[in-house]
């Protein structure tokens, strides 16, 4: 049985909330944060996401920031020493800490690697607006190497941890099933970025396949053991509504 934790590396922020709730509440402001992620078992951490590193949060004017290794310092965790981390797809608020981890082992959706790093149309503006080519490069190098396992579809990666293929938000964006007391609990990063989205049945921004993005939804519904197990990617609710034990960090399953 594992725990999961949610660490705000930075935010809050205003916006429309058009960006959170796909062509509604233009006039809401609406608020989110960005988050990284720690699946948390007796014998190892394994982190979803990496954040963004300093040098990108200050070209990004991100207010609240907190480096992810310093997040995760505050439960003991060295960002040095994390052996394997979780890539839910390759965004730059997602991806650009990657070299926080100069040890670890990362796991993307095969597809999701190639459509940034060879598809030309991932060059163009609207979706090179939301890459890192620093990052990008950085996974490149790791191509071949035992850092890098490019997966295909659905996959175990340790007993009680599944990475699952939910595409929409990007080609592949991959969500996290775990084992917890509570069930099976579904670390949905992008694939919503609110509760709301879920509980709606409405994506948010963002969207690469609106159809595959909805059969996501429904396929995510069947394997949560309840709605409220399944956690979105930028509500400020995964920091107000949960139980905090440091700063910025809280316990949601």
């Amino acid at each position: 049985m594992y725990e999961i934790l949610a660490l705000r590396y930075a935010g809050p922020f205003e916006g429309s909330g058009a960006l959170l709730m796909w062509l509604r509440d233009w006039e809401v402001v609406a608020k989110r944060c960005y988050y990284i992620w720690c699946i948390r078992g007796d014998n190892e951490t394994i982190v979803v996401d990496t954040g963004v590193s300093p040098e990108r949060a200050r070209e990004k004017s991100l207010e609240g920031y907190v480096s992810p290794a310093e997040m995760l310092s505050r439960i003991g965790v060295d960002a040095e020493e994390v052996k394997r981390v979780i890539l839910t797809h390759i965004h730059w608020d997602h991806v650009s800490g990657v070299r926080l981890f100069p040890n670890a082992t990362f796991y993307v959706q095969q597809q999701e690697f190639r459509f940034w790093l060879e598809d030309p149309v991932a060059k163009r503006p609207p979706l090179a607006s939301t890459s890192d080519d620093e990052a990008n490069a950085y996974l490149a190098s790791l191509e071949g190497t035992e850092r890098l396992v490019l997966l295909d579809g659905d996959s175990e990666i340790a007993p009680g941890i599944e990475c699952l293929l939910s595409p929409g938000h990007t080609v592949a964006l991959q969500t996290v099933a775990v084992d917890t007391a509570r069930g099976t609990a579904i670390v949905g990063s992008d694939c919503a970025h609110l509760f709301r989205n879920f509980s709606e049945d409405w994506p948010s921004a963002i969207i690469t396949n609106l159809v595959a993005w909805l059969n996501t939804y429904e396929r995510l519904r069947t394997r949560v053991s309840s709605q409220d197990l399944l956690f979105p990617g930028h509500d400020p609710l995964l920091t107000e509504s949960f139980p905090e034990i440091a700063e910025g960090i809280t316990k949601l399953v």
